[in-house]
């Protein structure tokens, strides 16, 4: 039996129907097996864009998303969703080509190693050492992917095992099982109960976990039968709808702030909660997680003794059962009324950002136009968009403005904050919701894969619209094209281009020429998509927008609308995420 032949049928026998990758020798072959066996190959114009779209296949599924490499450069390429995937806790399962194992040593063609080199940051890095032992190493690294917290792992295949013929068995392969599910002990159980019923102004917070584990039903059930607010993560949103009226992300901070005992289900306390440290977080909370990982327990501002080790949905029905009968009566407590006010005031904040009549357009009034319009043309209550967005002020900016009424349909740049994953992200959620069915949430079986993009973002994986193309997927980019990785150098024309003079003359006074985070003025990133047999748009108006989006998003190829927004370019760096004052401006000496 053929050693590529081998590699395939073991993934085939893990029911593995989909693999991402860029082939090249000598994986070539592993791909075309594949194929024949019935799992799609979804070829991509570069390794990382493959890798990151693995890891979210693996979080819409549950299942560990496949990427096929080369070795040596292959292998570096796809370095960056390793740790993306450890970051996110999304199952991943990397098989790379490598030289001949008799060449080892020997500086042979693309020699790297990769199990050295991957073992500190992957669940499992393996290389088997006879085509005999080529299923079970594969079936290992699958199941080591998504038991316990799920991660990446890595199977290092030599070229000799790939390409050598072998007279071996037919194997009978293993029936699949789904990973165990843990629940939470009952001296614990009480002690979490007693706290939350003991709350004056208590606040759930879902986490991304929560949408992964497939929560959503038991904690809908928790919000409904006792009452108490909740705020999702960003990629949480949608675990409970958005307009759901407990829902206070509006007045996030103000819930942190103030919140007394807070339920953490599936969320780490990392930088996207502020640690559950003050200043943001209450000093005196007491902050209860819920997580499948033990390690997360007690980390940052996290109550060790009060915190549970379990499956999030199972422990959740746990906590409602105990629960019965019980309901939060704090609606008109001081909590409730500073809840309300704060919602209020950033409401009509947002509202009035979304109004100006200004152009170019400001990022507000861009998102308020496209999310009008494809909440007009499909119904946000049937969850039949899938939002990718990515970019600094893109995704920020954006998570506000549009709403979930489902999970895993909102895939940001995650834990990692990992710019580049757009592209691939997008690719992952049609192949999950579109071709293979294996994603599940809203009402329709085909969802429209809707991209928001910013410029500088979109550049690390802007040819995967010709993947896109090739593999008749009809999605939607939107690239909010301010000229700069943050912000841009000037609106007008004449200014800007009279900056790249004074920058390519090696002029060094401040303000004459480009800052270090400018891109090209206005570039044309539409042609990409009619390079491709796609369709482009270029707006500049809310009229253009509207009519790019409605036309966009019927399409049947991939479209991409290139959305020309204010540069801000007088506004001032802030990095709201950093947990540090804004730099002083030194004195000119």
């Amino acid at each position: 039996m053929y050693g590529a032949a081998i590699i395939a049928q073991a993934l085939h026998d893990l029911g593995v129907k989909v693999i991402f990758g860029l082939p090249g020798l000598p994986v070539t072959d592993i791909g075309q097996e594949g194929l024949y066996r019935g799992i799609r190959f979804i070829s991509f114009r570069n390794e990382q864009a493959a890798v990151y779209a693995a890891t979210a296949y693996g979080y819409l599924t549950g299942k560990p998303g496949v990427c096929i490499c080369v070795g040596g450069p292959g292998v570096f390429h796809v370095m960056a969703g390793i740790p993306h995937a450890t970051a996110n806790s999304w199952p991943l399962l990397v098989l790379a080509g490598s030289s001949e194992t008799h060449n080892g040593g020997k500086q042979a063609f693309q020699e790297v190693d990769a199990i050295s080199l991957l073992k500190p940051h992957a669940k499992l890095a393996v290389r088997p050492h006879s085509a005999e032992t080529i299923p079970k190493s594969i079936k290992d690294a699958y199941r080591t992917a998504m038991f316990g917290r799920p991660g990446p792992a890595f199977v290092d295949l030599p070229a000799n095992l790939i390409l050598g013929h072998y007279d071996i068995p037919r194997h009978t392969p293993t029936p699949y099982s789904e990973p165990p599910m843990s629940v939470a002990p009952d001296n614990r159980l009480r002690a979490v109960v007693d706290a939350i019923k003991s709350a004056q102004a208590p606040l759930v917070v879902i986490g991304k976990g929560a949408a992964y584990a497939r929560a959503e039903r038991p904690i809908q059930t928790l919000v409904e039968k006792t009452g108490i607010p909740f705020v999702p993560t960003p990629m949480g949103k949608g675990v409970i709808a958005d307009s759901h009226p407990s829902n206070y992300s509006a007045a996030r901070s103000v819930a942190l702030k103030e919140a007394d005992v807070v339920l953490v289900l599936g969320a780490r306390l990392n930088w996207i909660l502020s640690f559950g440290l003050p200043p943001k977080w209450n000093p005196t909370a007491k902050i209860i997680q819920i997580d499948i990982s033990a390690d997360e327990l007690g980390q940052n501002g996290g109550n060790q003794s009060l915190s549970l080790v379990g499956d999030v949905a199972l422990v959740v029905e746990q906590i409602v059962d105990r629960l019965a009968g019980w309901r939060w009566e704090g609606r008109s407590s001081a909590f409730s009324r500073s809840l309300q006010a704060g919602k209020e005031k950033n409401e009509a904040r947002a509202a009035k950002k979304a109004a100006v009549q200004q152009l170019p357009m400001p990022f507000e009034r861009a998102f308020d136009v496209m999310r009008t319009t494809l909440n007009e043309l499909s119904n946000p209550a049937n969850g039949d968009i899938v939002y990718v967005s990515e970019g600094a002020n893109a995704m920020d900016i954006s998570r506000s403005i549009f709403t979930m009424e489902h999970p895993r349909i909102k895939l940001d740049a995650g834990t990692y904050a990992t710019m580049g994953v757009g592209m691939g992200y997008a690719v992952a959620a049609y192949t999950a919701y579109n071709l293979t069915g294996e994603g599940s949430s809203g009402t329709k079986d085909h969802k429209k894969i809707v991209a928001i993009e910013g410029d500088s973002a979109f550049g690390f994986s802007g040819m995967e619209v010709e993947t896109m193309a090739r593999f008749q997927m009809d999605i939607l980019i939107f690239v909010m094209n301010n000229s700069g990785l943050y912000r841009g150098d000037s609106d007008a024309s004449d200014r800007w281009h009279e900056k790249r003079r004074n920058t390519v003359a090696g002029t060094t006074k401040e303000g004459a020429g480009l800052t270090a985070w400018s891109l090209g003025y206005e570039t044309k990133y539409q042609k990409l998509a009619e390079m491709a047999g796609g369709i482009g748009f270029e707006a500049r108006t809310p009229e253009e927008l509207r009519e790019a989006t409605i036309q966009g998003f019927k399409a049947k190829v991939p479209v991409v609308v290139n959305v020309i927004i204010d540069q801000q370019a007088d506004l001032p760096m802030d990095f709201s995420w950093l947990d540090m004052a804004p730099p002083k401006k030194e004195a000119k000496l």
